[in-house]
């Protein structure tokens, strides 16, 4: 029996109108009565997972920043972090100055930005980034920009920085057939960091076979969930490529899809 169920948010757990319907809701509180965790597994910062996972009724535990941290909201207890060295968040952001685009660094759960954004939780940073990285941890950054040549270039110059890797991205920097949507984006985090890794370290703590584990997600971050859990599910709106390697696709986030892998899975599970 499966007891414990990893879902992404963006194309997955949410419509495209950014809402989690409540067929879905419906769907995890019974799987979460039958003793099955559901935890919430997203490139975005964990304070934002967090409050994903409240909306949604899932499980205390949630994995943010591409598998950067795991934490635990109930007991507000971080159960892992992998940080980027200060030199290569430093490395990063001089190459957002040099090519003039958007970074964000993901710290203490919170989003601190080079340029102001429309967000008001959002922190602009005001004084030397070197100031910051003395008592602030970055579990992820990401350098974004509306011109795609920006992030090309700069994900060329990436690859000649150690100790880093670019563990998401906009699908067309992966796919070039595919839609060429703004703003085109990299996450960048420690080397090591995946959605992988944080599944398997949080099943280590809750003392879970990963063979007992199941992922939902749509895109190429999602590939590291799909190599280690027992059962693998993408979505309808996947990529073509995605969905021949995973063991199960269901249907699209615009028609519930968790909802209905999830119920036929709780008609499962006496």
């Amino acid at each position: 029996m499966y007891k414990i169920i990893f879902i992404d948010i963006d194309g997955t757990l949410r419509n495209d109108k950014k809402e989690i319907t409540e067929r879905t809701k419906k769907a995890i509180c019974e799987a979460k009565k039958k003793g099955i965790y559901i935890v919430i597994c997203s490139g975005r910062p964990r304070k934002y997972v967090e409050e994903v996972s409240k909306e949604a009724l899932a499980s205390r535990y949630v994995i943010g920043c591409n598998g950067g941290e795991i934490y635990d909201y109930k007991e507000k207890k971080t159960i892992y972090v992998n940080a980027l060295e200060s030199k290569e968040v430093i490395t990063l952001w001089h190459m957002a100055e040099k090519y003039d685009v958007q970074a964000i660094m993901v710290s203490n759960g919170k989003r601190v930005v080079r340029k102001q954004t429309d967000d008001d939780t959002d922190i602009l940073l005001e004084g030397p980034i070197e100031t910051f990285l003395i008592d602030n941890p970055v579990a992820q950054c990401v350098l974004s920009s509306l011109e795609l040549e920006k992030i090309q270039k700069i994900k060329e110059e990436i690859n000649d920085v150690k100790n880093i890797e670019i563990v998401n991205l906009s699908k067309c920097l992966v796919n070039d057939k595919l839609p060429k949507e703004k703003p085109f984006f990299l996450d960048i985090t420690c080397k090591g960091t995946s959605k992988g890794n944080a599944i398997k370290k949080l099943c280590e703590y809750l003392k879970i076979d990963l063979n007992d584990s199941v992922a939902l997600g749509d895109s190429y971050n999602d590939l590291s969930m799909f190599e280690v859990v027992g059962h693998s599910v993408a979505m309808g709106n996947a990529p073509e490529d995605i969905k021949r390697i995973v063991d199960e696709v269901t249907d699209t986030n615009n028609k519930d899809g968790v909802a209905k892998f999830l119920e036929k899975l709780n008609k499962e599970v006496l």
